[in-house]
C-alpha cells in the first residue's frame, strides 16, 4: 500500500469484493471438501485417511488440530460458517476472517511468488492475484506441511498449490469460486470443485480469539474422542 506502489498504473479490476461475505452452504455448496470419484491419495496421505475413517466409525475424530487452535488454513478458512471481510484496494486485498481472524492478503501489484528457499511459509499461503478478463485468479503456494489438512484425514503438503478463478455473479451478490488443487504429496492430478459466497450487509466480523480450555467441552477436543 505504499503510495509510489499504489501510483503506478494497475490493471481496472472487473469487479470489487469490498465488503462482507457468507459461505453460501446448501446441498451443492458443502462446507466439506468430498474427494470426487477416482480421487487417489498417495500411499503417505492414504494412512492418514484410513486412520480417520477408522476413527469416525468409533464415534471419534482424527487429529483435530483446529478444535486445538491451529490454524484453518486455506482452503479450509474460505468455507467456514463465519463471514469474512474483504478490502480490496489497487494493490491488493485484505481478507479477514471472523473465523480466529485469520488473515489472508492477494498481491495484485505485479509481484511473483517468493523464492521457496528463503520464504516464510504460512497455513494461507502466499497469494499472488491477476485479473483475466471477467475473473481474479489467484495463485496460492508455500504452504505449511505439517497440522493442515484440507479436510479429516486428507493432509495438506507444503507442495500444496491452490488456484482460484474468481466471478462476481447474481448482479454482484454472489461470488463463484473455482478451484483447482494440486500436492503431489497428498494426492494424485488435479482436485477441483466450486463454492459460493454471498454478500452481508447486516453482518459485521468481530475479534474471535481460539483459546484451548474455552474448547474442553468440545467432544471431537477431549483426549479419549481425538485420534491423534
Amino acid at each position: 500500500l505504499a503510495p509510489p506502489n499504489r501510483a503506478r498504473s494497475h490493471p481496472k479490476p472487473a469487479f470489487d469484493l469490498t465488503g462482507v461475505w457468507l459461505h453460501g452452504g446448501g446441498p451443492d455448496n458443502g462446507f466439506r471438501f468430498s474427494p470426487p470419484p477416482g480421487f487417489k491419495l498417495t500411499k503417505e496421505a492414504q494412512v492418514h485417511y484410513d486412520a480417520a475413517r477408522k476413527a469416525q466409525a468409533d464415534g471419534k475424530v482424527y487429529r483435530d488440530d483446529i478444535g486445538q487452535c491451529w490454524p484453518a488454513g486455506l482452503p479450509v478458512i474460505m468455507t467456514r460458517v463465519w463471514p469474512i471481510a474483504m478490502m480490496q484496494y489497487p494493490t491488493a486485498i485484505y481478507m479477514v476472517s471472523e473465523f480466529m481472524n485469520s488473515l489472508r492478503v492477494v498481491y495484485l501489484d505485479g509481484r511473483t511468488h517468493t523464492d521457496p528457499d528463503v520464504v516464510v511459509r504460512s497455513w494461507n499461503g502466499e497469494s499472488i492475484g491477476r485479473w483475466e478478463g471477467d475473473a481474479l485468479v489467484i495463485d496460492t503456494r508455500h504452504f505449511v506441511g505439517h497440522h493442515h489438512w484440507i479436510d479429516s484425514g486428507i493432509p495438506a503438503s507444503d507442495a500444496l498449490r491452490i488456484v482460484e478463478r474468481i466471478r462476481s455473479v447474481n448482479n454482484g451478490r454472489t461470488l463463484q469460486i473455482d478451484y483447482t488443487l494440486t500436492d503431489p504429496k497428498s494426492w494424485e492430478g488435479e482436485w477441483t470443485y466450486t463454492k459460493r459466497w454471498n454478500r452481508v450487509d447486516d453482518r459485521d466480523i468481530a475479534e474471535v480469539s481460539c483459546l484451548p480450555e474455552l474448547n474442553d467441552h468440545m467432544p471431537t477436543t477431549r483426549s479419549d474422542a481425538n485420534v491423534r
